[in-house]
């Protein structure tokens, strides 16, 4: 079976590769996360999904290269990690008693011997539906949690769940950034079984 590689420096889409007992290693993709002119949220997931995993397949012939990025939309905006608690809870008041999508781009890219490429991309949305929420509701998530880190503000595998009155998805997984269901569909173009 030919390498695997994680275009990744996320430990939560690291977890989540985990879970098919695949071997796999990690490499950190140097490349700038941000939207291009009029790129629509899911645009920018896929596209930045894609540029990651060239960019380490580039140096790893014949390794198979999984990318993956998560763009938040609310109402057309894009929704990103906030890094600070102010911008979370600006985000998470933003957020609240609306309707949310979560754009988990999701690409694969191998480079053979040859120099030829095989590819492969799809995005994955789940839309999350927010309870209204208080402002003591947001300062006391936000402390228990510190999800600066997250796209919208929020661990959904954690006690962010507790946030929302709905989640509508295909994957479960894809609500944390990695897609494992399209990701085991793309892995076959490979010939790699997960079981």
């Amino acid at each position: 079976m030919s390498n695997l590689i994680l275009a990744s420096g996320s430990s939560y889409k690291a977890a989540l590769l985990q879970r098919l007992m695949l071997p796999f290693s990690i490499e950190y993709p140097k490349v700038e996360e941000c939207a291009i002119g009029n790129e629509l949220p899911r645009q920018t997931a896929e596209r930045l999904a894609r540029e990651k995993a060239y960019y380490i397949a580039e140096k790893h012939h014949g390794s198979i290269v999984i990318g993956a990025d998560q763009v938040a939309d609310l109402n057309g905006y894009p929704i990103n990690k906030p890094g600070t608690h102010d911008l979370a809870v600006k985000q998470l008041k933003r957020q609240s008693g609306n309707e949310v999508f979560f754009h988990s781009g999701l690409a694969m890219v191998r480079y053979t011997s040859t120099g030829d490429c095989e590819h492969f991309s799809c995005v994955n949305t789940t839309k999350v539906i927010f309870r209204q929420l208080s402002d003591d509701e947001i300062e006391g998530y936000l402390r228990t949690e510190e999800p600066y880190d997250c796209a919208g503000s929020f661990k959904a595998e954690g006690l962010g769940i507790s946030l929302f009155t709905s989640i509508i998805s295909s994957d479960p997984s894809s609500l944390i950034g990695l897609p494992l269901i399209d990701l085991c569909s793309l892995l076959a173009n490979f010939k790699v079984k997960v079981n």
